[in-house]
């Protein structure tokens, strides 16, 4: 019985953090401009080397 609410307890706090995750990238979310001009970067110092 007591595994029972363990296991949804523990299901409800899983359900509650993924809906926060995506609600903090939804929100906090950087443009895509930053990620290609990021991505540009990473990709060109990766040649240089």
């Amino acid at each position: 019985m007591i595994a029972k609410v363990w296991k949804k307890v523990l299901l409800v706090i899983v359900v509650l953090a993924c809906l926060f995750n995506m609600v903090n990238k939804f929100v906090f979310h950087p443009s895509i401009e930053d990620e290609l001009e990021a991505s540009a970067k990473y990709v060109q110092e990766q040649k240089e080397k």
